[in-house]
């Protein structure tokens, strides 16, 4: 999950200057709170620091941050014109994070690895028609379910750009991409067999194809957990709202996996903290394959010390 945040001082001293776009789009910040956690935190990988939506900005839409609301898009996608109209032919622009990735990993100089990341098909398209986070995806599950050629155009299009920015971030030095579906748990399992699921593969078959590992998260995803094992992935992500064995057992032990403890678990006094991450853990047992994370991102009302402490309690663990 993605380290840097209002939980760390040095992040929120960057962001009183700059805006997240800015950190994004200047290498040097990006590298700079990327940076960070794996200073402070003493973690195992390096996250680069970058937003999902990046990629809608070379296809042709307007994307802005605001205080209190996070990304909206001024130009949603509405109609066939409206996909026409998106590029797929300007990931170059997004060089960028290529940029970000070459200075973190030069500055770890094999130290961690760095982890790069592109959001989902389907959560990019839900943003690109919500024109921001949603609550019921009514606009998104709208198109899906009126127009499914459109719906299939959209989609193919936003493979045709995430797939070549993934590899861009590989090409700079990221040696696992993390492909993040945030907004999936609005689906159910058929929905997403049908609308979801071949685009998501056809995504992380590309990534694959790099020699990189994929690491295949969806946020709400427990009740069709299979299927999004069967969309592809080395390490399938598992947030909170299944226990890890029961997900792992699921997928036959199939894929490795990654997660899942609570975020506000971290908020929890440290005697709890440490039953649940240890609780976690023997869910796991001496099994290979488990790498132990948040089940989704980190809330800023965090602890540091919290953090730094379930960073010991995973370490010294032994089965």
């Amino acid at each position: 999950m993605r380290q840097a945040g209002r939980y760390l001082k040095p992040y929120r001293e960057v962001r009183a200057k700059h805006s997240i776009l800015e950190i994004c789009k200047r290498a040097d910040l990006a590298a700079a709170v990327t940076l960070q956690p794996v200073e402070i935190l003493d973690v195992d990988a390096a996250i680069i620091f970058a937003d999902l939506l990046l990629p809608v900005e070379p296809m042709g839409l307007k994307l802005k941050f605001i205080a209190g609301e996070g990304p909206v898009i001024e130009n949603p996608v509405a109609n066939s014109s409206d996909v026409d109209s998106l590029s797929i032919s300007n990931t170059d622009d997004l060089g960028y994070v290529g940029e970000s990735i070459q200075m973190v990993t030069k500055a770890l100089a094999g130290k961690v690895p760095v982890i790069g990341f592109v959001g989902a098909p389907f959560t990019l398209a839900s943003y690109m028609i919500e024109g921001g986070a949603s609550r019921t995806f009514l606009k998104t599950k709208q198109l899906m379910y009126k127009d499914e050629t459109l719906w299939r155009r959209l989609m193919g299009k936003l493979v045709d750009v995430l797939g070549p920015f993934a590899i861009l971030q590989v090409a700079q030095g990221a040696r696992a991409i993390q492909v993040f579906d945030s907004w999936v748990g609005a689906l159910g399992p058929d929905d997403y067999v049908r609308y979801v699921a071949p685009y998501s593969r056809a995504l992380i078959e590309r990534i694959r194809s790099t020699g990189v590992p994929v690491i295949h998260f969806g946020t709400g995803a427990a009740g069709f957990f299979k299927e999004l094992h069967a969309a592809g992935g080395d390490v399938l992500g598992v947030d909170w709202r299944i226990n890890i064995d029961q997900a792992w057992m699921d997928i036959s032990y199939r894929s490795a996996v990654q997660g899942n403890l609570d975020p506000a678990a971290l908020l929890a006094p440290l005697p709890e903290l440490k039953v649940r991450v240890q609780e976690l853990l023997k869910r796991t047992g001496a099994r290979p394959g488990h790498i132990f994370n948040l089940g989704h991102g980190i809330l800023p009302e965090t602890p540091v010390e919290n953090v730094k402490a379930v960073v010991q309690i995973v370490r010294d663990y032994r089965p």
